[in-house]
């Protein structure tokens, strides 16, 4: 089980003065050079550093040098040990110098000096290579100073690379070797970008055994590990205790909790955290705000979402554009182009001029309510602002025009991209894709998915899917098979409807025993059936006398909550009274006294 912080928390380790750590690396690295200079200081030969600076420029200018260099150099031993640290002076460069000790080991009689790795060992750390460290450490037995070890740490941290970082912590720990605060928060860091809160939670612990004294920084990365782990309640706990000893976490923390609480619908909460930023001077910025309209979806959401904008900018917060635009595309999803209006002349009037998403979102919002003049009107007035078209605005006004039925001018904006040089993406493809098949026009349709495969583009899930329900809806379920078979060998994953579609497909053919093996394959799959996919395919078995299956389906129906319409009931009753069936109305019985049970129950 991950540990979690104890409850006297902040007494134990907040400081001031928090976030003015000295980073010791460029000292670190100054002490082993001057001891690496102490400890080699010999009197050398005239002739070792012009022959280091030769070595040197060759090994610099020559790709493959190691196949040449002992021929270059007859007379000259390289296993001299007062010439590898004067090349590693005049060469300056950490990765030629890697190599070059790569080489000289694979010669006999080279024995690697500790100093020498630890040199090496700390250049590639400052040069944020931790793989070649990695490598190094495996080839050449040596351990590192603590301070090269903790260097070593944080560039593994800011690498991503936590499972190698979590190591080398424990291996500092059987030492008994503590890390400097800086460390200890470049692993929470790291941690918490990487999504493992069990490190978080691993890493503090040893922290607090170690008897760190943690700051603001490390209270941030233990309530991004709370969220992490759905946890928010312990997290604004946590945030809550900080703010009442006087210490107030970076806007990072409170971003983070608010998103949290959006996703558990605690309103409530994501205003009483806006209002203490507030208070505390931590304004909210463009990503508090992305925060709380990202999680903000469906209509009662979002809606909140605008209700909490308007009350921070009743207490003195001013948006920017970018986030008048996020709301005003917020409130053309939900078809309320009244109130984006009245945020766009807001925004105007505040000298805060729309760009070309600010167009493109409202221009969207017009086709949305089928008000087509004033969305052409916008982008004609986007196109005289000097907003260049491009491939985002030419499918704002394609996909406005395939939603209002005006698929032939949307294909003339469509075949006018390449005439100006503007390139089509997936999503240009897929709005005129669905508009044709809206329209019944399959052989369009089906160009167009060609087309875009001789393009090099890839498909997505939207682009078979009008297909395959158009395909299914006139007849024509061979084909929508086809298209299934090619989706799935291009790797796309087929939407849950699609399966719908086919079942009904293949129902209205009569070909109800395959109609039956979808659906249980469907099920196998864990996939959840549209209401009106099994009570066509009730009605067929029953038509085609298969009753049997019909019950089956039918149980299974009401065991997932759905109830049968009137329409169909009927036509299984008659198919009953005509068959005049003992058993099929015993099974029958049993399954519809089931269905009360369960109604009841609940």
């Amino acid at each position: 089980m991950a540990r979690q912080p104890p409850q006297s928390f902040t007494n134990l380790f907040l400081r001031q003065n928090s976030r003015t750590i000295q980073n010791p690396k460029t000292q670190i690295r100054s002490l082993a050079t001057e001891e690496f200079a102490q400890t080699h200081h010999q009197q050398k030969p005239d002739g070792l550093t012009r022959i280091a600076k030769e070595v040197s420029r060759v090994i610099r200018t020559r790709p493959r040098w190691e196949q040449s260099l002992i021929s270059d150099f007859p007379n000259f031993n390289f296993l001299d040990p007062n010439f590898f640290p004067e090349l590693l002076k005049q060469q300056n460069n950490v990765f030629l110098s890697l190599r070059f000790f790569y080489w000289l080991s694979s010669h006999n009689g080279f024995v690697p000096d500790k100093l020498l790795c630890n040199l090496i060992f700390d250049g590639l750390v400052e040069a944020k290579a931790a793989n070649a460290a990695k490598s190094l450490l495996g080839f050449v037995d040596f351990s590192p100073e603590p301070g090269s070890l903790e260097g070593y740490v944080r560039c593994l941290c800011e690498n991503g690379s936590m499972d190698d970082a979590v190591k080398v912590f424990d291996e500092m720990k059987r030492s008994g070797i503590c890390a400097s605060l800086e460390t200890w928060n470049s692993a929470l860091l790291g941690s918490v970008r990487a999504g493992r809160s069990d490190f978080v939670w691993k890493l503090y612990g040893e922290m607090v055994d170690f008897g760190v004294v943690g700051d603001l920084d490390t209270v941030e990365y233990l309530i991004q590990a709370f969220c992490i782990n759905d946890n928010v309640s312990e997290g604004y706990r946590l945030l809550r205790q900080v703010l009442e000893d006087g210490f107030v976490p970076s806007i990072v923390a409170f971003n983070k909790l608010i998103s949290g609480f959006c996703k558990d619908r605690k309103y409530s909460r994501v205003s009483a955290l806006l209002h203490t930023m507030i208070a505390k001077n931590r304004l909210p910025d463009i990503f508090t705000y992305q925060e709380i309209i990202s999680n903000l979806r469906n209509k009662r959401m979002q809606s909140e979402g605008f209700r909490i904008f308007n009350d921070l900018k009743d207490r003195g917060y001013a948006p920017d554009r970018v986030m008048y635009t996020t709301m005003i595309h917020s409130l053309c999803k939900m078809k309320r182009i009244g109130d984006a209006r009245k945020l766009w002349f807001e925004m105007v009037h505040k000298g805060i001029l729309p760009n070309e998403y600010t167009y493109n979102a409202l221009i969207y919002g017009c086709f949305r309510i089928g008000n087509i003049e004033d969305a052409e009107e916008l982008h004609k007035e986007m196109c005289c602002k000097g907003f260049k078209e491009t491939t985002v605005s030419y499918n704002t006004m394609i996909k406005g025009l395939c939603l209002c039925g005006r698929v032939e001018e949307a294909r003339d904006m469509f075949q006018g991209m390449s005439e100006k040089g503007i390139a089509r993406d997936i999503i240009t493809y897929n709005s005129l894709i669905q508009g044709f098949c809206k329209e019944g026009k399959i052989a369009e349709s089906t160009y167009l998915l060609n087309e875009l495969l001789e393009q090099g583009l890839q498909p997505s899930t939207t682009t078979y899917t009008a297909l395959i329900e158009k395909l299914c809806e006139i007849g024509d379920v061979d084909e929508a098979k086809r298209l299934w078979k090619h989706m799935q060998n291009r790797g796309v994953e087929p939407a849950v409807q699609t399966h719908d579609f086919i079942i009904t497909g293949l129902s209205e053919k009569g070909y109800v025993a395959e109609g039956t093996e979808w659906l249980a394959a469907m099920l196998k799959s864990k996939l959840r059936p549209r209401k009106q996919t099994l009570e066509r395919l009730i009605h067929c078995l029953s038509q085609g006398d298969k009753l049997d299956e019909a019950l089956l389906v039918l149980e299974y129906m009401f065991s997932i909550g759905y109830s049968l319409s009137e329409r169909v009931c009927h036509s299984m009753v008659d198919k009953l009274c005509e068959k005049n069936s003992h058993n099929h109305e015993t099974s029958l019985g049993g399954i519809l006294q089931k269905e009360i049970t369960t109604s009841e129950v609940f």
